[in-house]
């Protein structure tokens, strides 16, 4: 896994996109602290822990640097930026039964457009997934960065053993 880099300044605004979802009652938005359990319990359900843990930074921010998927009032995807380190965006999940749709493009469009409001030029999609990276590079022009692994994650707990 490396990290990939996004010139944001390049991002475009897809509201065909955000039209799409809705028709389908799907929304995109951010989260609100009220919300938190439930975001955390679906994190935790599909994913795993240290994803949990770096989402949660995400909703003790004010505003949140956190985006959700709704459907008939469930959550069925997030996207944080932020989360673990300024500038990295991610993570990002979507329920599996609720995947092909464009729903983790369009809550990772979200997050990166708020960054760029936020005045951010980069963001960097931390340890992207190789079977994303192709989506990353088409969706967004994301590049990897060389020799990016294991970055930032090499001061994890875990990263000691």
């Amino acid at each position: 896994m490396a990290d990939m880099l996004v010139k944001l300044y390049d991002i475009e605004d897809m509201p065909q996109l955000y039209e799409k979802l809705e028709g389908k009652g799907i929304r995109i938005k951010r989260a609100l602290g009220m919300d938190t359990s439930k975001i955390l319990d679906f994190v935790a359900e599909h994913f795993h822990q240290g994803w949990v843990d770096e989402c949660r930074v995400a909703l003790l921010k004010q505003p949140s640097t956190c985006y959700i998927a709704v459907k008939e009032k469930k959550v069925v995807g997030f996207c944080c930026y932020d989360a673990t380190y300024k500038d990295y965006v991610g993570p990002i999940g979507v329920d599996e039964k609720e995947r092909a749709q464009g729903i983790g493009q369009a809550l990772m469009r979200k997050c990166m457009a708020a960054m760029r409001e936020e005045g951010y030029g980069y963001a960097i999609i931390g340890w992207a997934a190789e079977k994303a990276m192709p989506m990353y590079e088409r969706s967004f022009g994301a590049m990897e960065i060389p020799d990016s692994h294991p970055g930032i994650y090499a001061n994890m707990v875990e990263a000691d053993d």
